[in-house]
C-alpha cells in the first residue's frame, strides 16, 4: 500500500504567488462596481441630455435610460459576486484544500473563456454598428449610449477584461506546477496515538496524633481469600 509523499509544511512560492492574483483579481471586480455604480449618474444625465435632440419620445429615452441603469447594476452585482467567489477560492489555496484548487481551475477556465468573450464582443461592437431598420429612434438612441459614458470607461473595462483573462490563465498554470502538485497532495500528520489516563492511586491515611494506635485496616473476611483454613478438612 503506497502513501502519498509528506510535503514541507511552508505554503510553496508558486501558491502564494496565486493566491496574490486572485487577491488582486479580487479586488479589481470589487472596484469595478464601484466605478459602475459611481458613474451611472453623470451617464445618465449625459444620455439625457443628448437624447433631448433625437427623434425619440419620452417614453423611449424612460425605457433607455431603464436599461442603462439596469445593465451598470447587473454588472456591478455580478463583479461583487465574482470578486466573493475569487476571494474565497484564494483563502482555500492558502489553507492548502484540493477542493480550493479544482474550483479554481474551473473557475480560471470560465473566467478565461468570458473573459475572451466580453473582449471580442467590445471589438465588435465598436466595429460593426447595429442595424434597426426603420426604428430611427432605437438607432439613435444606442449611438448615444457609448457617448454617455465618461471617457475612461471603455478602455477601463477592456483592460480589466485582458488582465481577468490573463489572471485566470497565470493562476491555473502556478497551481498545475510541480511544487504545488506536492504541496496540494500531502498527507496530513495523523493525530498523536489515545493513551488512557494514568489510574488514580488512593492517597495513604493520615498519620495519627503523637500517642494514639495506628487505624486498624478495614475488617477483611476470616480466613483471607486463597489462606488455607486453620483446620485440617474432615
Amino acid at each position: 500500500m503506497s502513501y502519498p509523499e509528506l510535503a514541507p509544511a511552508r505554503r510553496p512560492a508558486v501558491v502564494t504567488l496565486a493566491v496574490a492574483v486572485l487577491a488582486v483579481m479580487a479586488l479589481g471586480a470589487f472596484g469595478y462596481a464601484v466605478a459602475g455604480l459611481t458613474a451611472v449618474g453623470g451617464t445618465v444625465s449625459r444620455f439625457r441630455a443628448a437624447a433631448a435632440g433625437t427623434s425619440a419620445d419620452v417614453d423611449q429615452v424612460d425605457a433607455a435610460v431603464a436599461l442603462l441603469r439596469g445593465w451598470v447594476v447587473l454588472s456591478a452585482v455580478l463583479s461583487v459576486v465574482a470578486g466573493l467567489l475569487i476571494a474565497g477560492l484564494a483563502l482555500g489555496l492558502t489553507g492548502g484544500r484540493r477542493g480550493a484548487r479544482v474550483g479554481t481551475w474551473v473557475v480560471a477556465g470560465l473566467g478565461l473563456l468570458l473573459g475572451c468573450c466580453g473582449i471580442l464582443a467590445l471589438i465588435v461592437q465598436r466595429a460593426t454598428p447595429l442595424d434597426f431598420g426603420d426604428d430611427r429612434a432605437a438607432a439613435e438612441l444606442v449611438d448615444l449610449v457609448a457617448g454617455a459614458y465618461p471617457s475612461w470607461w471603455i478602455p477601463l473595462t477592456l483592460a480589466l477584461s485582458i488582465a481577468q483573462a490573463l489572471g485566470y490563465l497565470v493562476v491555473a498554470v502556478l497551481l498545475a506546477m510541480p511544487p504545488a502538485n506536492a504541496w496540494f497532495r500531502r498527507r496530513p500528520a495523523s493525530p498523536p496515538p489515545h493513551q488512557p489516563p494514568a489510574p488514580q492511586l488512593p492517597y495513604p491515611p493520615p498519620a495519627p496524633p503523637f500517642g494514639y494506635p495506628p487505624p486498624t485496616p478495614p475488617y477483611q473476611p476470616y480466613p483471607p481469600p486463597g489462606a488455607s483454613p486453620p483446620y485440617p478438612p474432615r
